[in-house]
């Protein structure tokens, strides 16, 4: 992707270079990893795959209405701005077990093991399988914000109406 430099003049090539390895430096996000024993590292499945595949490091029974907290052997290490989030697998929402607090947000001061919390929604026991991809994870930036107290908000049209307000 071709991205626009902001305005500013260089002085030699070697700062222009220092710009560019700034932006790039900028665009790829390094995590770093840590792996309990026979944790599997997470994986994109496909080059245009948005999150990557997380696996059960253990052999649970999931009953039919509860959720659990499913260990996966991953600790991370995010930038600071950054986070974690935990996403279903479609694969699995089919089958009606899905990830219960979802998006999870994994902060960037966390560092313990990262645990996924499946929810089975389905009519029957489900076997959670150690090794077996159990949800995605999918990494963003986080903005800054700062929260501003006021007595009064600009008016819009919609207003305070919602559930449903805009149309099913």
């Amino acid at each position: 992707m071709i991205q626009k430099l902001p305005d500013f003049t260089f002085v030699t090539y070697e700062d222009l270079c220092n710009k560019i390895n700034e932006i790039i430096e900028r665009d790829n996000l390094l995590v770093k990893v840590k792996l309990e024993k026979d944790a599997i590292l997470p994986e994109r499945k496909s080059e245009g795959a948005v999150g990557y595949d997380v696996c059960s490091n253990e052999d649970i029974w999931i009953s039919p209405g509860n959720c659990w907290p499913i260990k996966t052997g991953i600790c991370l290490e995010l930038p600071e701005g950054y986070e974690c989030q935990i996403r279903p697998r479609s694969g699995l929402s089919l089958k009606k077990i899905t990830v219960n607090n979802s998006p999870g947000s994994i902060d960037c001061d966390f560092r313990g093991e990262l645990k996924v919390i499946l929810i089975n929604h389905s009519l029957e026991n489900f076997y959670v399988e150690k090794g077996m991809r159990i949800a995605q994870l999918v990494f963003s930036r986080v903005l800054n914000t700062a929260l501003i107290k006021v007595k009064k908000l600009n008016k819009t049209k919609r207003g305070n109406k919602g559930f449903g307000s805009t149309g099913l």
